[in-house]
């Protein structure tokens, strides 16, 4: 008898102590759980024993890049619906403390390893990222990870990021369909130009420079010279074809560099698109000192970061165990807050802080469209766990972004001349 479903329903149900939100269908071909639904299919035992070798999040993300796990249906509608049992720490606190008084409880665990069969742990797939035996933040161990992020192949990135090759928050002049990503991710270059105020024979530094976007759009539109760094090899060659294309090889230098070791300066502008999320809390000020030391007086800073909601006690932060492990190996998200104090504490004068946190969600949605409607030619490219690691990440973080677990911001600063004279114009914004 096909049973499989029914009685995994009833020992998840128990684990979490909710109903089940979502449709399962189980490797015996059973279903159960509410009907109009989308579903989640769980393809073979061996997604159950990740779950029980490794509870809660990572056990799962395990099993979906393994592809012991899957969703029909709506993937966004189903990971809404799973977030709170699944990301939320409240809730997981709540579990694990019932785990250690309820019987209940643990019958149901016990019910779950006899579904599960095999008692031994299933291996990791081999898109999890090794954890280096070094601190965090070394030069050594940031290269590391980058490349684990980056260096998957420049034709997998074209083909998720579209034309642009501009993998940070777009800004979208309207939803899809009037606004097309290409359009947004123009505008965003053109809105980082002008808060910079980058203009002929002016000097300007991309930290972080991906594939030369930020570069090429501000040597050929703006007239500016730019030194553009990153860590990754694969960004480096495409960025510097890209340039020498655009015929601006006299303008674009492109260096895989630390943003520590950049000892060239005076520039004056500095553009940091989506790249500080990966300094880590430690090194913060260190990269804040960095780049004010790397400006002229009056020279301005644009800081595009993602930002983590604050928590009542902080040092009870962690990173996200999937996105750590899948997708950015050592990467920390701050509060808006501690990123504009360490970027006053470093000499910044702080001029702008403008939210996109909806913009970011949209570019999401757009990214994920890209991979899906290429899923052949992606699983081609880098294998079908690093597909699927794809897709449940940048679904899941446009939810996060819609639902403002964390949010996004561009912080303009000044490297403010001992005048008091920042050459800002009075109004700066204009408030439709």
């Amino acid at each position: 008898m096909a049973d499989a479903a029914p009685r995994l329903k009833g020992i998840l149900e128990q684990l979490i102590g909710t109903p089940l939100p979502v449709r399962v269908r189980a490797w015996d071909g059973s279903q159960a759980g509410p009907p109009d639904t989308p579903t989640l299919v769980v393809r073979n035992r061996r997604a159950l024993r990740h779950l029980l070798w490794k509870p809660g999040e990572l056990g799962l993300a395990r099993a979906w890049v393994a592809g012991d796990l899957a969703v029909e249906g709506d993937l966004y509608t189903a990971l809404d619906r799973l977030s709170g049992l699944i990301w939320e720490r409240d809730e997981e606190t709540r579990t694990l403390t019932r785990s250690l008084r309820d019987p209940g409880f643990r019958s149901a665990v016990r019910g779950l390893f006899a579904l599960a069969g095999s008692p031994l742990p299933p291996a990791p797939p081999p898109e999890e990222a090794r954890r280096p035996r070094r601190g965090l933040h070394t030069r050594h161990s940031d290269r590391r990870a980058i490349s684990h992020h980056y260096d998957v192949g420049n034709d997998f990135y074209e083909l998720v990021l579209g034309p642009s090759m501009v993998y940070s928050c777009a800004y979208w002049p309207a939803p899809p369909p009037r606004g097309t990503l290409e359009q947004a991710q123009h505008d965003k270059l053109e809105l980082v130009a002008r808060k910079l105020a980058l203009e002929p024979g002016r000097r300007l530094l991309d930290v972080g420079c991906g594939w030369g976007s930020m570069a090429v759009h501000a040597a050929r539109d703006h007239g500016v010279d730019v030194v553009g760094v990153t860590l990754s090899q694969e960004q480096a060659a495409y960025a510097r074809k890209r340039v020498a294309d655009e015929g601006l090889t006299d303008r674009i230098e492109i260096r895989v560099q630390d943003y520590r070791d950049v000892t060239d300066g005076p520039y004056d502008a500095i553009s940091s698109i989506g790249m500080a999320e990966h300094v880590g809390s430690r090194r913060y000020l260190e990269y804040a000192t960095a780049l004010h030391r790397l400006l002229k007086p009056g020279g301005r800073l644009l800081n595009h970061q993602i930002a983590r909601r604050p928590q009542r006690d902080e040092t009870t932060y962690r990173v996200d165990d999937f996105i750590d492990a899948y997708v950015f190996p050592d990467g920390e998200l701050a509060p808006l807050g501690s990123t504009v104090t360490l970027l006053e504490r470093a000499g910044f004068e702080v001029r702008d802080v403008e939210s996109i946190r909806e913009h970011y969600a949209l570019t999401l949605r757009g990214w994920v469209a890209n991979l899906e409607s290429g899923w052949s030619r992606a699983v081609a490219l880098t294998g079908p766990g690093r597909a699927r690691v794809w897709q449940l990440y940048m679904a899941a973080s446009a939810l996060a972004f819609e639902r403002n677990r964390i949010g996004v911001n561009q912080v303009l600063a000044v490297r403010t001349p001992e005048s008091g004279a920042c050459a800002l114009p009075l109004r700066s914004r204009t408030w439709n």
